[in-house]
């Protein structure tokens, strides 16, 4: 039986930062639990309501934030908030898959449109690697608005 996986980030801003996500993906932000969101409803501000409604302080209520596939088929990815900065390089980062079956001028074309969206969003674009064939097909690392490192591959 296989597993399924989250993905956690350390964070500043949890919220924040699982909304950049959200939008670099696709993604959404699930619902509270036992909470069924109507069409167009804001889920955090349902997330303020329950958490208010619970008594959790509202100096906590951005500790943790979460986004996830309305398809079930990515990973979800949680945003944990902690006190320290990041101070080094990250040992796991996430590849978005911006150019499906693209290749040479037309991918990195296309990686350099999902970029310039991206930036728009608060990422930061860090370098640019040419397609080296047969080894590799070109990608461009950037970094999430608290520094950690992703790549569109």
């Amino acid at each position: 039986m296989s597993r399924h996986v989250q993905v956690t980030f350390d964070a500043h801003d949890p919220r924040a930062l699982s909304a950049f996500w959200r939008e670099v993906l696709d993604y959404v932000h699930p619902a509270p639990p036992g909470v069924e969101l109507p069409e167009g409803a804001d889920p955090l501000a349902a997330w303020d309501e329950f958490l208010a409604r619970a008594g959790v302080p509202e100096e906590q209520r951005n500790s943790g934030s979460a986004v996830e596939d309305p398809d079930g088929q990515g990973p979800r990815l949680f945003f944990q908030r902690v006190p320290e900065g990041k101070t080094a390089k990250n040992r796991v980062h996430l590849d978005v898959r911006a150019a499906p079956g693209l290749q040479g001028a037309d991918r990195m074309a296309a990686l350099e449109a999902e970029c310039e969206r991206l930036v728009a969003l608060g990422a930061t674009r860090v370098r640019r690697f040419e397609p080296e064939p047969p080894l590799s097909a070109g990608f461009i690392v950037m970094t999430d608005p608290e520094g950690n490192e992703f790549c569109l591959d």
